[in-house]
C-alpha cells in the first residue's frame, strides 16, 4: 500500500528541498566569488592541493552548482557530483579525528552535518527534481 500523504504535494516539497538543501551553498560560493584572493588563502590555509583551484572548484559548485540545482537542472548528475564534493569538503575542512577538544566536538558536527547533507543529495539524485524544475521530472 503506498502512503498518500504526501503525494499531491510532492513536486512542491522537492523544490522546498532542493532549496533548503542549497541556499546555505549559494550563500556561501557567492562569498567565496566576490572574495576569491581570501577564498584562495582560506584554501591554502586548509593544506588544499593547488589552492586556488580548490577555490574556483568551491566557487563553481556551491554557487553555480548551487543555483543549477535549486532551478532543478540536470538535477540527478549534478546531486550525485555536489555529494561527492560535499564528502571532500568534509575530509579536508573537518578533520575531527586529528583534533583535540573543544576543536574536535565542533568539528565532529559539522563532519556529520555534511554527511547528512550527502543523504540529501543522493535523494535528490535518486528522485529527480520534480515538476518544478527545468528537468520537469
Amino acid at each position: 500500500m503506498r502512503h498518500t500523504l504526501f503525494v499531491g504535494q510532492r513536486d512542491a516539497i522537492l523544490l522546498l528541498a532542493r532549496v533548503l538543501l542549497m541556499i546555505l551553498f549559494l550563500i556561501s560560493g557567492w562569498s567565496k566569488l566576490t572574495g576569491f584572493e581570501g577564498t584562495v588563502g582560506y584554501m591554502a590555509s586548509l593544506g588544499a592541493p593547488a589552492p586556488t583551484l580548490a577555490a574556483a572548484i568551491a566557487v563553481i559548485m556551491e554557487f553555480f552548482v548551487a543555483m543549477a540545482l535549486i532551478l532543478g537542472f540536470y538535477t540527478r548528475p549534478l546531486a550525485f557530483l555536489f555529494a561527492l564534493f560535499v564528502i571532500g569538503t568534509a575530509l579536508i575542512g573537518h578533520p575531527f579525528w586529528n583534533m583535540a577538544e573543544p576543536e574536535r566536538s565542533a568539528n565532529l558536527t559539522q563532519f556529520f552535518k555534511n554527511m547528512s547533507i550527502v543523504g540529501g543529495m543522493l535523494l535528490l539524485a535518486v528522485t529527480g527534481a520534480g515538476r518544478y524544475s527545468l528537468d520537469r521530472g
